[in-house]
């Protein structure tokens, strides 16, 4: 079971398909439906969004 590591991380549901991006590292492993969630790489060059604006 991957655990959570580093900020950025994404990790996907096998089950339901919600995906999660790390903000905080507190340890221990993402569960979701019951199952552990699967880490995936995040797309490279793909725009995030955030609530920030840039200046």
């Amino acid at each position: 079971m991957p655990k959570v590591e580093k900020i950025g991380e994404v990790f996907r549901c096998e089950v339901c398909g919600n995906v999660v991006e790390v903000k905080e590292v507190g340890g221990g492993e993402l569960v979701c439906c019951g199952r552990p969630m699967t880490k995936i790489e995040a797309a490279k060059g793909v725009r995030r969004r955030c609530g920030r604006k840039s200046a």
